[in-house]
């Protein structure tokens, strides 16, 4: 008697459960409620509204914070994306404060760990897992707790030393002392390539020293949904995150996926070659992209009362055609100083010519930025940006990109689709 899809797909996500549920066993302490309110307090500002938390060390949350500095002086920034929205290029703007402890992807670990067969997304309890998950690991690296990413990293590290971390050479902190001494910390310009041949494999204690001696940690995600996701780790009273929230013109972000995930997106190459849409086209690809960008930015711009002063929306169109004033906006949001050193690496990652951009690696962030923005215009055809914009009316409308109505209007480079859409973070 054969077993019915369902079934298997049922046995799947309680493999994953019962995966992610030992995972948090074997590196988790019991928690304990705090004790009653008294001087030593458990919030950032004495406040007395804190949850059950996993204790650390020999003593409990409130005698021994694992955070490395209080909330008031260290920011928890998460830079909130979807795959080719400009989000390395964003990452690498925060990568470039001497202050900020910046970490590419780590929830890459936990979907490569968690969910290996069934697409990330598609069925509600595989995103439950992938989600809790998530939000665990975050508040474990907001506080500098790395050995927690041990659990994922595949294969394990050994005696916390691995060269398996996804990206590691995009952060600067992780490419210099006491991780690297191949670099110094002032030498903003090392290649992610060369990082990784030139540094020995990762120390994950000496990174997470690395954290402890910054005042700020940075996190770049593609792999939550929506803001909503993130209510938990916002809420938490012994952090201070703030999230800003990167968008790209959904045809843009179409554009740049077919020439970069080519297999994944064969069809519609094979649809803009021959000018017929296949039969079974993945229009979820697309759908899905706008439906979380339609629901995630409803709620930042509302906001509601635990997101309010937290939130940022930020399109990549307005970065990339004015990269220091709304980089200065960005960090002033964020409460850091901006200085020259930051403002000169975007002079030299905004201003590249094709040859080089095409010389760099393909999430690279060297190239010229404005006439990236809308270089999709030139890419599709016209009858794949009318389905996107049919799908993405309301994403579209609310984002502020114009559609268009003809051939001619598409290819016209001379009329930006970018409407003006000035958007100030609510305190």
């Amino acid at each position: 008697m054969q077993c019915s899809w369902k079934a298997v797909i049922v046995l799947a996500l309680a493999s994953i459960a019962i995966q992610y549920t030992a995972i948090r066993t074997l590196t988790s302490r019991p928690f304990q409620l705090c004790p009653a309110p008294s001087s030593q307090s458990c919030g950032p500002e004495g406040g007395m509204d804190m949850e059950p938390s996993f204790e650390r060390g020999a003593g409990s949350l409130c005698e021994d914070p694992p955070f490395p500095h209080s909330a008031s002086r260290r920011t928890h920034i998460l830079v909130l994306a979807t795959t080719r929205s400009g989000s390395s290029f964003v990452g690498q703007l925060l990568n470039q404060h001497q202050d900020v402890f910046y970490l590419f992807e780590p929830l890459y670990h936990v979907q490569t760990a968690l969910v290996p067969r069934l697409s990330h997304g598609r069925y509600a309890a595989e995103r439950r897992v992938m989600l809790g998950a998530s939000r665990d690991l975050l508040q474990s690296l907001y506080g500098c707790d790395l050995a927690f990413l041990e659990s994922y990293i595949q294969p394990a590290p050994v005696n916390h030393t691995t060269d398996r971390l996804f990206r590691r050479g995009a952060s600067r902190a992780l490419c210099s002392p006491p991780v690297c001494h191949a670099f110094q910390p002032s030498n903003a310009n090392v290649e992610e390539g060369d990082c990784v041949k030139r540094c020995s494999a990762l120390n994950i204690s000496l990174a997470a020293e690395a954290c402890r001696e910054r005042h700020h940690v940075a996190i770049k995600i593609v792999r939550v949904p929506e803001v909503g996701d993130l209510r938990g780790l916002v809420e938490d009273p012994r952090l201070n995150v703030k999230v800003v929230q990167l968008v790209r013109d959904p045809r843009g972000i179409l554009s740049s996926r077919m020439e970069t995930f080519r297999d994944s997106y064969r069809l519609w190459r094979v649809w803009r070659a021959t000018g017929r849409k296949p039969y079974s086209l993945d229009a979820s690809q697309l759908t899905v992209v706008c439906q979380d960008f339609y629901s995630s930015v409803s709620t930042g711009l509302s906001p509601p009362a635990w997101l309010r002063g937290r939130y940022m929306l930020l399109r990549y169109e307005d970065l990339a055609r004015s990269p220091v004033v709304k980089t200065r906006e960005m960090y002033e949001f964020l409460g850091l100083s901006m200085d020259e050193s930051v403002e000169g690496w975007i002079r030299a990652n905004t201003r590249g010519s094709k040859e080089m951009a095409a010389a760099k690696h393909k999430y690279g962030t060297v190239r010229d930025s404005a006439a990236n923005a809308e270089s999709w215009r030139l890419k599709l055809s016209y009858d794949m940006v009318e389905h996107t914009q049919a799908v993405c009316q309301r994403t579209l409308q609310l984002l502020g990109y114009r559609a268009v109505r003809t051939a001619g209007e598409l290819r016209n480079l001379s009329v930006s689709l970018v409407q003006d859409k000035r958007v100030v973070p609510f305190l």
